[in-house]
């Protein structure tokens, strides 16, 4: 029967007698315990949080001010009557108490005599998939519950598809809530096996079938009564005894991504992290990736003195015989059996942003201590998770998963996340709001990326501008539509010229006409139309020019990823800052009329927007200056911060 507040108040828990003996004695039993990382999941209400409630009440873990508080809460805000309602234990932020539903992921630690847990309990709405994608990403096992009276529901198979996505291969199916139909064998044996048919076709190939209920505490932490029929372990034992991830890792071969370079002082230099796979020992040769570069480690220090074998799972720092290069986001590998090094991969995305992936758009990569810049191609295909169909999709929307090739600007060290989450799994970071927008698993490199390498030339970018006596610069001209980019760039590049400057004009309409003929005005469209055109500016400062660019560039990222392109300083961003009603006034090519009849469609300024720069290196407000003193402005500026390259 379930426990009353009253039974509550009569429950005695006693510490482990040996916590009051010796501290030291049950701190070093606990120290070697094996520790399982899992989550719940499921669709909402199928009782994820009273099940954890309950694995933390049954397992002595809740202290007796808990109890009273407990207690308090289950008259207040319970949901059970008169009964403890052990959601309460877990789901804590107020809007999940006000609506009876767990929003955010909560991890809670518990443990019993044979091992520690550490649980995370995931929200079962699908607006808040990316919360459960958050914690299955640390999982060693996924308990996935169903409602006995429901079945196989939506969030159910979305769930279990990303419990897999992501790695998970120890599956418990938990039928809860056994005590709603009458802890009925036919209903139990029905639900099991519409999921088995449903796991089987996403590949999940095997799992454990409990018959449960939170509430009750039927075979949660002890076998029940009232399910004769059933005759494996209690939730509690299968948790105990299923195998943990630490033996795989262990028997790959060594990695690690280092975190930091410790040298404290002109006679100690190490490279500290935590070791994702494999071991490592003094005199193993290792090499540094993505540079290649070998050594040999000379020592294994940690705060407890040097080791003679580190494992995986160990926080260590690293000495080697040789004073190679190797900081943050390089990875150290076992010489022989090191992990690819590419730029372009494919890669299954989780969109978790609600503002849809923008297909090259850059955004920030990171993989382990790795960050790099990434852009996002438009997606191969989009998966129906309740179908397994795959679906075209021009982008991803929030919650969204989805198959694309991903392309970063430096070379990225990785293994397939099937074999390797530390080195396989990434998230996105908008650059602009810091957000994370996505989370992946890339599957392989592309043979493109393994077959085209950079050519080494002798003659340098330094060495093309010092033929022409000046420093490569470009001058990125962005406003709205008729704001006199194009007018005040013509006006500069014509003064520069006649003071003998190589220069080169990029305009936006002109560009058009042939590089970008077959672009549209799209967003998509629009950041790639920057990216070429930053990537050909890039070419033309190689060559030595002064390149002037006039686009209206709409958005910040896609200018800063330009800026990204160039070494510190020869990006110049020139803000000519127009307001709209000037600026639609103007319309010299009557583009603001067909925008506003709408016949044109993505116009920016009316039904597209404009990010305006927040910190532009020079400011033109064309109210107060003329399109003449502006572009003097700007040549000053020029021969001001740029002297000649002797």
């Amino acid at each position: 029967m379930p426990e009353t507040i009253t039974d509550v108040a009569d429950v005695i828990y006693k510490t482990d007698a040996l916590i009051a003996q010796d501290i030291d004695a049950y701190l070093e039993t606990h120290q070697h315990k094996t520790m399982l990382r899992f989550i719940t999941c499921g669709s909402v209400d199928d009782g994820k949080s009273t099940l954890i409630g309950r694995l933390l009440y049954d397992s002595k873990m809740i202290f007796e001010d808990q109890l009273a508080a407990l207690e308090s809460d289950s008259k207040k805000q319970g949901t059970q009557g008169q009964a403890i309602d052990f959601a309460l234990l877990v789901d804590g932020l107020a809007a999940e108490r006000e609506q009876g539903i767990t929003i955010d992921v909560a991890y809670r630690f518990f443990n019993t005599e044979k091992r520690k847990f550490i649980v995370a309990d995931c929200p079962g709405h699908e607006q808040y998939t990316r919360n459960m994608v958050t914690g299955a990403s640390t999982a060693d096992l996924a308990v996935i519950l169903i409602d006995a009276r429901k079945g196989v529901l939506v969030q159910t198979r979305r769930h279990s598809y990303l419990c897999h996505l992501l790695g998970i291969r120890n599956i418990v199916l938990a039928v809860n809530k056994m005590d709603l139909v009458d802890y009925s064998q036919a209903r139990f044996d029905e639900i099991v096996a519409d999921y088995r048919a449903f796991a089987t076709s996403i590949g999940i190939d095997t799992f454990t079938a409990l018959p449960i209920s939170g509430f009750a505490g039927d075979n949660v932490t002890a076998p029940s009564a009232n399910t004769p029929w059933y005759t494996g372990p209690s939730l509690i034992a299968h948790l105990e005894t299923v195998p943990v991830r630490g033996a795989d890792d262990l028997a790959r071969p060594f990695r690690m991504p280092v975190q930091w370079v410790n040298r404290p002082n002109l006679d100690f230099r190490g490279f500290s992290g935590l070791i994702a796979s494999g071991s490592v020992k003094p005199g193993d040769a290792v090499r540094v990736l993505p540079s290649g570069k070998t050594s040999t480690v000379t020592r294994i220090v940690t705060l407890e003195g040097d080791l003679d074998q580190a494992l995986a799972g160990q926080a260590i720092t690293l000495c080697l015989a040789d004073e190679i290069d190797c900081s943050r986001g390089d990875v150290l590998a076992l010489a022989d059996a090191p992990p690819e090094v590419a730029d372009q991969f494919q890669a299954t995305l989780v969109w978790m942003a609600d503002e849809a992936l923008t297909p090259g758009r850059a955004y920030w990569l990171k993989l382990g201590t790795q960050t790099v810049s990434a852009t996002v191609r438009t997606p191969e295909y989009v998966v129906n998770v309740n179908t397994m169909e795959h679906l075209a999709a021009k982008t991803l929307e929030l919650n969204a998963i989805g198959v694309a090739e991903v392309v970063t600007d430096k070379p990225l060290v990785f293994e397939p996340y099937t074999e390797s989450r530390t080195l396989g799994g990434f998230i996105l970071i908008d650059k602009i709001s810091n957000a994370t927008v996505g989370a992946g698993m890339l599957e392989f490199s592309l043979r493109r990326a393994q077959n085209v390498h950079w050519q080494a030339l002798d003659v340098t970018r330094k060495a093309h501008a010092a033929l022409k006596m000046q420093q490569p610069a470009v001058l990125w001209f962005t406003g709205l539509s008729g704001s006199g980019k194009s007018t005040i760039a013509n006006l500069v590049e014509k003064k520069l010229h006649a003071l003998g400057k190589h220069t080169f004009l990029l305009d936006g309409d002109n560009v058009r006409h042939g590089l970008n003929k077959d672009l549209g005005f799209t967003d998509a469209d629009r950041i790639e139309n920057i990216r070429r055109v930053g990537e050909v500016a890039k070419l033309m400062t190689d060559a030595g020019l002064i390149v002037l660019t006039a686009f209206i560039s709409p958005f910040r990222a896609e200018r800063e990823l330009v800026r990204s392109l160039l070494p510190e300083g020869e990006f110049i961003e020139v803000f000519i800052d127009t307001p709209l009603e000037d600026a639609e006034k103007r319309d010299v090519k009557g583009l603001y009329k067909k925008a506003r009849s709408g016949q044109l469609q993505n116009f920016t300024g009316i039904d597209s927007p404009y990010e305006r720069p927040e910190n532009p290196e020079i400011r033109v407000d064309t109210r107060r200056e003329s399109p003449e003193d502006a572009a003097e402005r700007i040549v000053e500026r020029v021969i001001g911060a740029w002297m000649p390259v002797i």
